[in-house]
């Protein structure tokens, strides 16, 4: 399939998008040793692919996203900044049983950029389309479908954790964040008191899909430092701002922290 035939209403059976769900890697990719890779199989191409083999990809069928875009280099990036990859689908309304596909989304990033080299991960920032949450036809009971996989994390036996710094920004932001995860049955992510270390990058995203708010900025521990963990963490925050009633975009950042 070319390039173009991938584009948002040229992928047969995607309609209505519920929001864009974007994320931008940060770090060092460091090459595989002879790797050459080839010039007509670029990001996008492989994410489109990984996508569609791994029945993530909307293509007539079935799907969790629409391919939009992907690349190494974003023309809105910071001069300078440590950007390795990004990646940009629409995906439609997410139904009540399941939260955002945050999760096999930046799964597929990480495989992409698995065959290209070795990933050194110090950010990722994701743009959550809370907006496809319908948490209104949910009872009170399912709204936070990410809670049934957390136990996935602990299988690994007793461990330590990573860490990291977390950052929801967005025109809403959901209120007693902290709180509400601190009653919740999961131990995915820890959450610590509030720190303050500054603003996050800026992200290399255009005003019409997201504009800063109301940035709320917390520490915790993050049981693996993966992009699997991170994916599941952004389902869950989309659930539990949702549930509080938030209805715009947010943009999430986490970050590692030195221990």
């Amino acid at each position: 399939m070319s390039r173009e035939e991938a584009r948002p209403g040229r992928v047969g059976g995607f309609r209505r998008a519920g929001g864009t769900l974007f994320a931008a890697l940060y770090g060092q990719l460091l090459p595989h040793p002879g790797n050459n890779p080839d010039p007509d199989r670029d990001v996008y191409i492989r994410f489109h692919d990984r996508a569609l083999a791994m029945g993530w990809l909307d293509d007539g069928v079935a799907g969790l996203w629409g391919m939009n875009d992907a690349g190494r280099e974003h023309p809105l990036a910071v001069p300078g900044s440590s950007l390795v990859a990004w990646f940009q689908v629409g995906v439609e309304p997410v139904p009540g049983d399941r939260p955002l596909p945050v999760q096999p989304f930046l799964r597929c990033a990480g495989d992409v950029l698995a065959r290209l080299g070795d990933l050194r991960l110090w950010t990722v920032q994701v743009l959550l389309p809370v907006q496809a949450l319908d948490t209104a036809a949910r009872p009170e009971a399912a709204r936070m479908p990410s809670l049934r996989t957390a136990a996935w994390f602990d299988d690994g036996g007793p461990r330590s954790g990573t860490p990291v710094l977390v950052t929801l920004d967005g025109r809403q932001s959901p209120a007693r964040l902290r709180e509400e995860m601190d009653r919740l049955d999961q131990d995915v992510f820890v959450c610590e008191p509030s720190v303050d270390p500054g603003p996050p990058p800026a992200p290399p995203l255009p005003d019409h899909l997201w504009r800063p708010g109301h940035r709320v900025t917390f520490g915790g521990t993050l049981a693996e430092w993966s992009l699997d963990a991170i994916g599941w963490l952004g389902g869950f925050l989309a659930d539990l701002s949702a549930r509080r009633g938030v209805g715009t975009p947010l943009l999430l950042t986490v970050s590692r922290r030195e221990s």
